[in-house]
């Protein structure tokens, strides 16, 4: 297997961070809009195409010191997209209940690269059109998807330039993703500040995958607990309804649980091999091998760059317990609001677990709460959903109509 990942290249002012995929995050608010909801939920079941490492041009070069330090931490002894084909089931009107022999969710469509933060968000918007996502076609892209794509871009490349490498193997594309989370890191602890950090790590029992939009440390020098911020961008100028609100806290809230997993240590990493199935002592691509050997940290093995991972994680504090929502007008990029909210790891287990039923195929997809009914107005899959026979008038919670609906954002991974 031999192809070309897409390496993000040195950022123009910050350190050095790898990506495999650009994560996007998309607050759709009107019937046209309806198609980023779509196209989102679409790309949880779309293969990544391209790795990125993304290095900030500054911190490697000029803070070695720190790098070296990281270095030695990498030779201590532990104690210790390509995806899934889509399959299409016919007649989705009429799902069928599924029994303990069937083949979960999770076992079918992320058995090779685990599940993602948005799907975590997609079920909790809709149990019932994830599953849909999941066993029907993929959606449409409109010009208020690309928008917000581009956006998001742009915020990346404030801090990150991206570069393409050569990779052979399986093992080289997750050496990418260590990659990048390493040199992220290291461009947040030297800079303060580093954008599009992909993150994996093991949570109740699963592998969850996903891209942190930015994080910040705290000016203050009482504080210094990374806050996890990740910026909507929305077609009106209107803040959303508490259901999308609702949704965006609860994928700040997966990305913490994720990242003070990691900094406890738990990571297991002969695990994490069997479920990818991947070969530690794999030698690495020769361009991928010559990248880490210039940014400080030389590696030739999957191995080498995991327990460089786990070390790098190793010094970090956990993640700041106020999270932050930023809401921005996509016309013009002007902050609508913010949203402060504090990390609630009870209720944030009892969405996981309750996602997680549905995916390990333990119980049928529910559909939306009725109170929450108006969603479906703007669904895809509305004239295939038994729910939805006579779908009503009713307007959406911001009393203007369905161009001011509000829906989840997503991040594409």
């Amino acid at each position: 297997m031999s192809e070309t990942e897409s390496l993000s290249e040195l950022p123009l002012n910050k350190s050095n961070t790898v990506s495999s995929e650009i994560p996007i995050d998309i607050e759709i608010v009107s019937e046209e809009e309806m198609a980023l909801l779509e196209a989102a939920l679409a790309l949880a079941s779309v293969p990544a195409n391209a790795s990125a490492i993304c290095s900030p041009l500054r911190s490697f070069h000029s803070k070695a010191r720190s790098i070296q330090s990281i270095t030695v931490l990498s030779k201590r002894t532990f104690s210790g997209r390509t995806e899934p084909d889509i399959e299409d089931s016919g007649n989705f009107a009429s799902t069928q209940k599924k029994n303990k022999n069937t083949e979960s969710f999770l076992h079918r469509f992320r058995k090779k690269k685990g599940l993602s933060v948005t799907d975590i968000t997609s079920t909790e918007w809709c149990e019932k059109q994830m599953e849909f996502v999941l066993l029907h076609a993929k959606r449409r892209t409109n010009k208020a998807m690309k928008t917000g794509s581009a956006r998001h871009a742009k915020l990346e490349e404030e801090v990150v330039k991206k570069v393409k490498v050569q990779v052979k193997s399986k093992e080289d594309i997750w050496a990418l993703k260590f990659l990048n989370f390493i040199i992220g890191v290291n461009q947040l602890l030297f800079e303060g500040l580093t954008r599009e950090l992909p993150i994996i790590g093991f949570a109740e029992g699963v592998w969850m995958v996903g891209v942190i939009d930015e994080i910040r440390i705290p000016a203050t020098e009482a504080d210094r607990n990374p806050i996890l911020v990740d910026t909507k961008t929305r077609v009106r100028d209107t803040l959303p309804a508490e259901p999308q609100r609702r949704n965006g806290r609860l994928q700040l809230m997966c990305y913490k649980y994720i990242w003070d997993n990691l900094v406890a240590d738990n990571f297991p990493s002969q695990k994490f091999f069997d479920f990818f199935t991947l070969n530690p002592y794999s030698i690495l691509s020769e361009e991928l091998r010559e990248r880490t050997a210039d940014s400080g940290f030389p590696a030739d093995t999957l191995d080498d760059i995991v327990r460089l991972f786990r070390n790098t994680c190793s010094i970090l504090p956990p993640a700041h317990d106020q999270l932050l929502l930023r809401y921005e007008f996509q016309k013009d990029n002007s902050l609508l609001g913010e949203d402060h909210f504090a990390f609630d790891s009870d209720w944030l287990k009892n969405q996981i677990h309750g996602c997680l039923e549905f995916w390990l195929g333990e119980r049928d997809a529910s559909y939306t709460a009725e109170e929450e009914r108006w969603k479906c107005r703007f669904c895809q899959f509305a004239s295939i959903c038994p729910t939805n026979n006579g779908l009503d008038s009713t307007p959406s919670p911001t009393n203007t109509g369905p161009d001011s609906t509000a829906y989840p954002t997503h991040e594409l991974k």
